[in-house]
């Protein structure tokens, strides 16, 4: 019974981190299909967010649990991930959605050493083995895009990956860590800011209609990311998530005309292989 319950509870974040995954890939689409530059970007994510989200957490009856109660490794998810979201967005704009993605690939690697250090966590052959293929995949898609990269936006995509990795290995340590009431806390924290530093409500409503429909995807990403992560080792919750290194891309490609290299559907094949392999451990 104990044992049917823990895979079912496996499953259950398999399917989460893979969901998350999936809607994350949709981010750069969101960024790049409007004008505006990224603080005003970040604010009005920001925004309609940690509206849904706290609407979602409202309709659960988890307004308790999920703020008072949030705890300082709630507060430091929420820090980690406003950190990581301010870099993820501007990084956007300043590479091709392509670069972002697959330096998000990193994150396995990562979050594995992190978790090794931090909590003693195992990682086993597989997810050793997936991590090192993910790499290699990466290696493979960049050699591509050398003569292209825009070293700014790769350092910020690089940040972003670190911070993932991180709120990952958080929420292994200290699963009872609620992630809806971070993930909006995280939305709100960055608002402020990104007032100061952009002009948000000189953004076109148009626009502004197109990055609510941002602030929900990312509200659903962050709610399944943080769920799944709680069920999930740190090292294979990374492994899964860089689906979306192969999906965004494609996306980018079939929505905005952004052409991938061959060497991007070699390597984003190999993504996808590590990410079969983290999926076979249990």
């Amino acid at each position: 019974m104990i044992v049917r319950a823990m895979q079912t509870q496996y499953g259950l974040g398999v399917v989460l981190v893979i969901v998350s995954a999936v809607t994350f890939s949709t981010a750069g689409l969101f960024s790049k299909g409007v004008e505006a530059a990224p603080w005003g970007i970040i604010f009005w994510r920001g925004v309609f967010s940690a509206a849904f989200t706290t609407v979602w957490i409202w309709h659960r009856g988890q307004v308790w649990d999920n703020f008072p109660n949030m705890g300082i490794s709630g507060l430091a998810v929420a820090v980690v991930g406003a950190l990581g979201t301010a870099a993820f967005i501007a990084a956007f704009k300043l590479t091709t959605i392509a670069n972002v993605s697959l330096i998000y690939a990193v994150a396995p690697l990562l979050a594995t050493v992190l978790a090794w250090v931090w909590i003693g966590e195992k990682s086993s052959k597989l997810v050793v083995a997936g991590s090192g293929l993910a790499l290699v995949g990466v290696a493979v898609i960049v050699s591509g895009s050398l003569g292209q990269i825009n070293l700014r936006g790769d350092i910020l995509a690089l940040g972003m990956a670190a911070a993932m990795a991180v709120l990952m290995v958080i929420y292994r340590k200290y699963p009872s860590t609620p992630g809806a009431g971070p993930a909006a806390l995280s939305s709100l924290l960055l608002v402020p800011v990104a007032l100061v530093l952009g002009d948000p409500f000189a953004i076109p409503l148009d626009e502004i209609l197109i990055l609510s429909g941002f602030g929900l995807v990312f509200a659903v990403a962050s709610v399944t990311l943080v769920e799944g992560a709680k069920r999930v080792p740190s090292g294979q919750t990374a492994l899964l998530s860089t689906l979306e290194v192969p999906l965004a891309p494609v996306l980018a490609f079939l929505v905005l005309s952004e052409i991938p290299h061959a060497q991007t559907i070699a390597g984003g094949t190999l993504v996808l292989i590590a990410v079969l392999l983290a999926a076979k451990e249990q």
